[in-house]
């Protein structure tokens, strides 16, 4: 039997200090490397143009994520409004950029949404873009491990995290899923809101790595705790996955669960940009799954997408 990270905390009293401290991080706001000191109300928004309140744009048991999040009856997937980073390609605008303002919930009424992804047998309870909206999700994760919650948490994120607000979550998080989106900073500051994208994001997933390890499942498959890696090629190899797999390789480790995705279209305003004004060849993703065999990663997490 698996004991989520966050049930040890909850019984030792420890939990609610993480949340005081992430609340202490909320206002003024420093929960991501952007630490804009916004007061996070309407007249001072931030970065990630959202309020302290969490708004929710959907909650379901979600079949589309990978196999050991997904399982036999779904990922208990809550899709969080807005976003820090804001990526000019974004597939779901219309929830990370204002389009979809979703509903506002109280911890209390967010905690209760958990509790009813666990009633409804989801494996999981998956957090799609926390990181501004983090301070309020453990508060209402403390609430519900008083009220049954046994689930593991997944932290679903864009990559561009603070390593301070990330020590603070751990023993909350069992597995983190970030984004390894571009490895040069020159180049991933064209195409999303963060000068320092590629330098935060390795920082902040050898951190994660450090606190979870590799993916580790149940005998059955189910992810129950660990380190999963989203990786999505980019045309013109602009994401570059070789140098991305040489770093997962030799520091963290070779056999490190990376989704190698193929799934790039051009969305939003990826119009005003012409190298990215078009879909991915299967040539492209073809090379850079070879790169990253050659890289040494052992394959373990994309071999099933060639």
């Amino acid at each position: 039997m698996f004991t989520p990270s966050y049930l040890v905390l909850h019984k030792r009293g420890e939990l609610i200090n993480r949340v005081e401290a992430l609340a202490e991080h909320s206002r003024p706001c420093r929960l991501c490397p952007h630490a804009c000191g916004a007061e996070r109300t309407k007249e001072s928004l931030g970065v990630c143009r959202c309020e302290l309140q969490v708004r929710v744009s959907g909650a379901f048991a979600h079949f589309g994520e990978e196999p050991p999040l997904v399982g036999r009856l779904g990922s208990g997937t809550i899709f969080f409004c807005g976003c820090n980073l804001r990526c000019c390609f974004c597939q779901n605008w219309d929830i990370s950029q204002g389009a979809d303002p979703g509903r506002a919930l109280t911890d209390e009424e967010l905690a209760r949404l958990m509790i009813e992804l666990q009633l409804a047998g989801c494996h999981n309870i998956n957090l799609v873009t926390p990181t501004h909206y983090i301070h309020s999700i453990v508060a209402a994760v403390e609430l519900a491990a008083a009220q049954g919650l046994s689930l593991p948490l997944v932290y679903n994120c864009g990559g561009y995290e603070s390593t301070d607000v990330l020590k603070l979550l751990e023993g909350v998080v069992d597995i983190y899923m970030p984004d390894a989106k571009f490895f040069d900073d020159t180049v991933a500051k064209r195409f999303v809101t963060a000068l320092d994208y590629s330098t935060r994001a390795r920082a902040a997933i050898a951190e994660m790595h450090r606190q979870v390890g590799e993916l580790k499942t149940t005998p059955d498959g189910i992810a129950y705790r660990g380190l999963l890696i989203r990786h999505l090629v980019m045309p013109e190899d602009l994401a570059e996955t070789r140098a991305w797999a040489e770093w997962i390789a030799g520091e963290l480790s070779p056999d490190s669960y990376v989704n190698i995705m193929d799934q790039y279209r051009p969305c939003y305003h990826a119009v005003s940009h012409p190298e990215i004004n078009r879909r991915l060849s299967s040539d492209e993703y073809r090379k850079a799954v070879d790169q990253a065999r050659v890289a040494g990663l052992s394959g373990r997490g994309f071999l099933m997408y060639i």
